[in-house]
């Protein structure tokens, strides 16, 4: 099989033209004669309704009761005019200058929580994986505490943050690991030193 090179190609000339027969030109469409009497009757229609309901608002047609009735004489007002300040009808002002709020200020004492929080950010086997995870929080600007806890496993040394006298401290510390990407710290009740 041999390679052609049909790109550059040139057109024979006299040989085998197209095969396919010339298609007859369609018949010149007509004009729409019924879809535009149509049209023409629908618009004439709508304009017609429009005409008959544009004076019906304006029809002095009142029922015999109210024809008998004397008209009021028609006075020309101001059309810039404004109507008449209207008459309050609140009394809630004057009750609220003569009221008197009564506030409970909680103790110092009592406001403080009795159990203040800390933050345990890992636990391990080895003193030296939680020296190392101390000094990640120690970059950090904060402070941890290494604690040894015998456990029913063995020996495990716990990494902790704390204590804390509010949540929103411990929050606001846990945001600050988080974006060093240490993100497994939990919160917990002060179990004391």
């Amino acid at each position: 099989m041999s390679n052609r090179d049909y790109a550059n190609r040139k057109p024979t000339k006299g040989k085998a033209k197209s095969t396919r027969r010339k298609s007859q030109a369609p018949a010149p469409r007509r004009f729409p004669l019924l879809l535009l009497l149509v049209t023409i009757g629908l618009v004439g229609g709508f304009c017609y309704f429009l005409w008959s309901i544009n004076d019906s608002s304006t029809d002095d047609t009142e029922p015999a009761a109210v024809v008998d009735k004397p008209k009021k004489p028609v006075v020309n007002k101001d059309p810039n005019a404004l109507p008449p300040k209207p008459k309050e009808q609140w009394t809630y002002q004057q009750e609220l200058e003569n009221k008197q709020v009564e506030v409970d200020i909680p103790d110092a004492e009592k406001a403080k929580p009795s159990r203040p929080y800390q933050m345990q950010c890992g636990s391990f086997r080895t003193l030296s994986q939680a020296e190392e995870m101390k000094a990640v929080i120690a970059f950090q600007g904060l402070s941890a505490s290494i604690k040894k806890v015998k456990g029913t496993t063995g020996d495990w040394h716990k990494v902790s943050l704390g204590p804390y006298d509010s949540k929103r401290q411990v929050e606001r510390e846990r945001h600050i690991l988080q974006k060093a990407g240490i993100n497994g710290c939990i919160i917990l009740f002060w179990e004391g030193a």
